[in-house]
């Protein structure tokens, strides 16, 4: 009885936080829902009506498999538009991700997982509902359930994921150092990575398929990037060649100042050697015997929060991409 009560105590959260947030999108100001509206059904509504792909037909600044959440947020479009739709769609995610997660409610961690996953829902609020980072998050928390179990679907899952938002990518590569079964996940992410790459290909986009890595690579500083702060400070202290401005092809502010243009230009060369700096930390650890329990989560956090930290684009709700591993 016990475990019922908690599992219904949990699911009656779950549905009022769900709620609540995808009300509170429509009642604070500043647009949080702006991106689904104003990009994704754009986008896919493109692609539907036959007037070109993007990812195939040009370059984009997201993996092609971003365009399936898209697409898929107009099978809920007809209940109140499309932006409803997109919310109800990632519920739905978080819904099948939760049920696994809670299973019979017997598991007392298990429990104050599920209860940890939506409170942050509710503290970061309708940017993390609100964009393809919220696609992403439940499909890792199901990987990570089954990463020791079932290597292979969580490989599958992480390698997809990745497709459809790059930072899964990192916890893949922690999976990959501190599980045992290596060539599982190794071979299941090749395996989507290449039936990804083959598709585009067929589909004549060959020469964008890879362009979601240059479209980010020549992307200014935005504001919510940590290495932002001092230009943001100097934009604040009205310092001459200091400013934030608002990009309406990126629908993002970005800083300019002294010197910007080499911070730039360094910043994804930083982000990748410290991304191995921590991988490689890790691979010690592993081979030094540190239990998957222990090495993955702290691993994995490590690696996520250096994209985040390292990243010279920032947004709100990259604060999602810790859940699965915390």
């Amino acid at each position: 009885m016990e475990s019922v009560s908690r599992r219904a105590v949990l699911w009656t959260l779950f549905v009022l936080v769900h709620a609540f947030v995808a009300w509170l999108s429509f009642a604070l100001p500043n647009e949080p829902m702006g991106d689904v509206y104003r990009v994704y059904e754009p986008w896919s509504t493109q692609a539907l009506e036959g007037r070109g792909i993007v990812g195939i037909a040009e370059a984009w600044v997201y993996p092609q498999l971003a365009l399936v959440p898209m697409v898929l947020a107009h099978a809920f479009a007809w209940i109140a538009g499309y932006t409803i739709g997109w919310a109800l769609l990632v519920t739905l995610m978080d819904a099948v991700a939760f049920a696994v997660l809670v299973g019979r409610g017997r598991s007392t961690g298990r429990v104050v997982a599920a209860g940890f996953w939506l409170a942050f829902v509710l503290l970061v609020g309708p940017v993390g509902l609100y964009r393809l980072d919220g696609f992403t998050v439940p499909i890792v928390v199901l990987a990570c359930l089954w990463l020791v179990g079932r290597p292979w679907a969580a490989a599958l899952l992480l390698a997809a994921a990745t497709w459809i938002k790059v930072w899964p990518a990192a916890v893949l590569a922690a999976a990959v150092v501190a599980v045992r079964r290596r060539a599982a996940l190794i071979g299941g992410a090749l395996v989507i990575s290449a039936l990804t790459i083959i598709a585009v290909v067929v589909a004549g986009g060959g020469a964008h398929a890879f362009g979601f890595v240059t479209e980010q690579a020549t992307r200014g500083l935005q504001v919510e990037a940590p290495i932002a702060t001092p230009y943001l400070w100097g934009a604040l202290l009205g310092i001459p060649g200091f400013s934030v401005s608002y990009s309406f092809d990126l629908l993002t502010f970005q800083v300019t100042g002294t010197e910007i243009d080499p911070v730039i230009a360094a910043m994804t060369p930083v982000l990748v050697v410290a991304m191995l700096l921590i991988a490689g930390l890790g691979a010690v650890a592993a081979v030094r015997g540190v239990r998957f329990v222990t090495l993955f989560p702290t691993l994995s956090t490590a690696l996520v929060l250096g994209f985040i930290v390292t990243n010279k684009v920032g947004s709100p709700q990259y604060l999602v991409w810790l859940v699965p591993s915390l």
